[in-house]
């Protein structure tokens, strides 16, 4: 059976196809021996730069050239070689070092210099470096921007309903009214606050040996500071050096990132569920697509898919995150291999994560907010002013404030003329007896308005 969009077994290499190919270009097998050969050819050249030291030959910007259009021009082709090398050698890096050779072995002077490919590296010296690579590119080429624009579309839109009351629903019932756009900018303030804190968390490496004490580096060269190095050549790849480690970087910081994402994403469900929720309700209708069916049997539906599809698969990347934030942090002794096969699943993750973020965005451009149905569920619902007139009421230490309100409310259906009448006959100014009177569930939203204009700046 050939390979299509149909037979792939995962949703993401098949049905999500477009939706995650922004991360294939990193977190591909494919990407993943090109990120390693990067990493090779960087520290390869790093060694040549210490030629006097070393004492090995100085090379000229012809064999620089060649060295980097190994990278260049790396190709599927090429990839299927280091494949075909790595069964027989059972180890990927391995056959990674030795497609090197094979390359260097069309030039006589870097052929010559061959052994000083992979230098006294473990590699997990090459593989974490490649990780915390394809970690960095892909929260700046794609989670960060997708965040940017989802907290972007929250704040457009906090700004847009600002004005748009409506009925809150505390354990499900008729509670103190709110705006939309609050309740928007809730959201937004809390998806802000985890995008901040995931660009400050560190990226970090490691390139110390088989053991993180740079054994073999010493005992080749024990008058080099291979400390510096080390730190020099982790910098120059925009990472930042760990310089405590066992044979591989802990994957601490791995932990901390996908932390931050899960949080981010749970935020992200639960406004997921409250749209679910005031699609329901009413609050907001969905444009209709002319060529969709929301039902096999019902014609009449459209459904709030996108919000449901982005729930289904942020749960889903929470679920293979929170396993690797508890996985990989630990380690038996000074390195055992059960990290390794998880950390080739960080692409899985992210893409079920970059699925649900298509989803919610695709999702918010549906709705369309309905004004009317969110001022009759006000209009159905004035008790919800007994909070304000028991206020004043303690204000004027009127006794038993809240249980007069209690009795008066609690359970039945309240009317406007219901709570004009219990006003006029408050022992309160005529003046607060007026104010009182101009309080309306619509009108009820508190300083909603004043915290968006302020947080929206």
């Amino acid at each position: 059976m050939n390979l299509t969009l149909l037979t792939a077994i995962s949703p993401i290499d098949g049905r999500y196809f477009k939706s995650t190919q922004s991360l294939r270009y990193i977190f591909s097998e494919f990407s993943f021996f090109k990120y390693r050969l990067k990493v090779e050819i960087l520290w390869f050249k790093k060694i040549l730069k210490m030629y006097k030291i070393i004492k090995i030959q100085k090379i000229e910007k012809t064999d620089v050239l060649f060295i980097d259009n190994i990278l260049k021009n790396f190709t599927i082709k090429d990839a299927m070689y280091i494949k075909s090398i790595e069964k027989k050698t059972n180890h990927d890096v391995k056959a990674l070092e030795y497609f090197l050779k094979y390359k260097f072995s069309t030039s006589k002077k870097l052929s010559s210099m061959s052994e000083f490919i992979h230098f006294g590296c473990t590699s997990e010296d090459i593989n974490n470096i490649a990780y915390a690579l394809m970690i960095k590119d892909s929260l700046n080429r794609v989670i960060v921007p997708f965040w940017s624009e989802i907290i972007g579309v929250l704040k457009k839109y906090s700004i847009e309903y600002k004005n748009s009351s409506m009925l809150s629903m505390t354990h499900g019932q008729p509670a103190t009214p709110s705006t939309m756009g609050k309740e928007f900018l809730n959201f937004y303030y809390r998806m802000k606050r985890q995008f901040f804190k995931l660009k400050k968390i560190k990226i970090l490496a490691k390139f110390n040996g088989t053991t993180g004490n740079y054994n073999a580096y010493v005992a080749a060269y024990p008058k080099i500071n291979w400390h510096i190095i080390s730190e020099e050549f982790i910098k120059s790849l925009n990472l930042v050096s760990n310089p405590c480690t066992t044979q591989i970087e802990p994957h601490d910081y791995i932990a901390e990132i996908f932390g931050c994402i899960s949080l981010f994403n749970n935020i992200l469900i639960d406004f997921n569920r409250d749209i679910w929720g005031y699609i329901s309700m009413n609050y907001f209708t969905q444009i209709s697509i002319d060529q969709e069916v929301g039902s096999s049997v019902m014609p009449h539906k459209i459904n709030p898919i996108d919000f449901e599809n982005s729930e289904g698969n942020l749960g889903l990347s929470n679920a293979l995150m929170n396993h690797m934030i508890n996985k990989l942090p630990i380690s038996r002794w000074q390195r055992d291999l059960s990290d390794s096969t998880v950390l080739r699943n960080i692409g899985v993750a992210l893409s079920y994560s970059v699925i649900a973020y298509h989803s919610i965005l695709c999702g918010i451009k549906k709705l369309k907010i309905n004004n009317i149905q969110l001022l009759k569920n006000l209009n159905d619902n004035w008790s919800v002013l007994s909070e304000a007139i028991q206020t004043v009421m303690r204000k004027y230490n009127i006794k038993d404030s809240y249980e007069q309100l209690k009795k008066l409310t609690r359970g039945k259906k309240i009317s406007q003329i219901d709570i004009y009448n219990f006003i006029s006959n408050l022992n309160i100014p005529e003046i607060e007896k007026k104010r009182l009177k101009n309080i309306t569930p619509a009108n009820y939203i508190g300083l909603s308005v004043q915290i968006i204009e302020k947080e929206t700046k």
